[in-house]
């Protein structure tokens, strides 16, 4: 019966149910064919899951990102990361990806560091002489670090799910993330050097990099803020993403002045609805996961896969072959849901540590992000660029290869991740 419901799943999905739909479809067909459990379990399952002082990050840190967003943060950065890479070669797609990573420690979101910054970018270097679909991938494979840099969305409900540290989780991240960015510098300085893409400047003096800086102090200072203050244990991520919305609010409001009453309102309209979606789909899949493990199926997918007698290197690379198909057709937020309460048990048989295990996942989701035909990366960067999406995806193609080999590094070298966590 377990093969019907997720039968039923793939089915929604292809007729492009929406997600959060499609699993409570798929959850209540179930349910109606096999009643094995009360109705009234549907209804206490989904406020369960929602009833989560851990989750309440997500939102916050969804509005902090808006905030910081629309508040003249991204320009800030812009001009720091010039002075900082500029004058490398094929500057404009260092400064590019430096300011995702900059983005990225405030936002939580790969989409928002793709949309925010690429808004800018993509058509300064356009203008200084880039191909248009190459500066689009650029940007699409910079913005991936949005989910794995803290604080990250998709980090927190891995914690949520799996039932491990946030805190944890998001220092586990931070190496990961600077070798995903220092790794695509490096194949866009290959591409620029080949194109002879130029600098975007000269090299930047010292007094040039601390006005720079200055400009842009506040903006840098939120991650330190928040990371600090969490690592610090002066309060939990849930209290930090608070203090990252009314910092962002005044940052934008009275220092950069770039916040007004009406831009406020609607980043409080776009948050409530992004982050409705997220706990919309949070819910459904709760109750979706709730009738998986009733029926025991991680352990029996966890049975049947160490019964193969594989070895492990074997098994962890089927792991990352399978989120890696998964995170071509599915969205992050709902894989995550989804996958981890099958794969952890399989994983930490197999002794994977549970925090490495959810740096392994965001990694494999954040490739998906700009792997085609589902990568929500390529479509923001296509349309933010104004270029073709065939071109986006043949110009990506570079970028996606090193992320695979990054993933092969995290994967194998667990004290990437596990280095800095206590």
């Amino acid at each position: 019966m377990t093969a019907v419901l997720f039968l039923v799943l793939l089915f929604l999905f292809f007729i492009n149910v929406p997600i959060a739909v499609s699993l409570g479809m798929a959850s209540i067909i179930f349910f109606i064919m096999t009643n094995d459990v009360p109705l009234i379990t549907l209804p206490q399952t989904m406020f369960a899951a929602l009833d989560s002082f851990p989750l309440m990050a997500a939102p916050f840190f969804i509005l902090a990102g808006k905030l910081m967003e629309h508040g003249g943060i991204s320009e800030r950065l812009v001009e720091f990361s010039k002075s900082l890479v500029g004058h490398i070669k094929g500057g404009l797609a260092h400064v590019s990806i430096v300011t995702c990573i900059f983005f990225a420690a405030i936002s939580g979101s790969a989409q928002a560091t793709t949309a925010a910054v690429g808004a800018i970018l993509i058509a300064s270097m356009v203008k200084e002489g880039y191909d248009r679909s190459f500066s689009s991938a650029v940007q699409a494979a910079g913005g991936t670090t949005g989910i794995v840099i803290p604080p990250s969305v998709p980090l927190i409900l891995y914690g949520v799910s799996a039932g491990v540290s946030i805190t944890d989780l998001f220092i586990a991240g931070i190496v990961p993330g600077i070798l995903l960015g220092v790794s695509l510098m490096v194949v866009a300085y290959v591409i620029s050097k080949k194109q002879g893409y130029r600098a975007a400047a000269s090299s930047a003096s010292a007094g040039e990099v601390w006005a720079a800086f200055k400009k842009a102090i506040f903006a840098l200072l939120m991650p330190v803020i928040i990371l600090g203050g969490i690592y610090g244990g002066i309060f939990t991520p849930t209290e930090a993403a608070v203090v990252a919305v009314v910092y962002g609010f005044v940052i934008g409001f009275f220092v950069y002045k770039d916040l007004d009453i009406k831009r406020i309102k609607q980043i409080f309209i776009e948050s409530s609805i992004t982050s409705s979606i997220i706990l919309f789909i949070i819910a459904t899949a709760s109750f979706f996961g709730f009738l998986v493990t009733s029926e025991q199926m991680p352990q029996s997918m966890a049975d049947a896969l160490l019964g193969l007698d594989l070895s492990p290197i074997i098994l962890v690379l089927l792991l990352n072959l399978a989120l890696l198909v998964v995170g071509t057709f599915m969205e992050t937020l709902a894989s995550i849901i989804i996958l981890t309460p099958l794969l952890l048990p399989i994983a930490t048989n197999i002794g994977i540590d549970p925090i490495h295990f959810g740096i392994i996942m965001v990694v494999n989701l954040s490739i998906g992000l700009i792997t085609p035909p589902v990568g929500m990366n390529l479509f923001i960067s296509a349309q933010v660029g104004q270029t073709n999406y065939a071109d986006v995806v043949r110009a990506i193609m570079p970028f996606l290869c090193i992320m695979i080999i990054n993933l092969i590094i995290v994967t194998f070298l667990p004290a990437i991740s596990s280095g800095l966590v206590p």
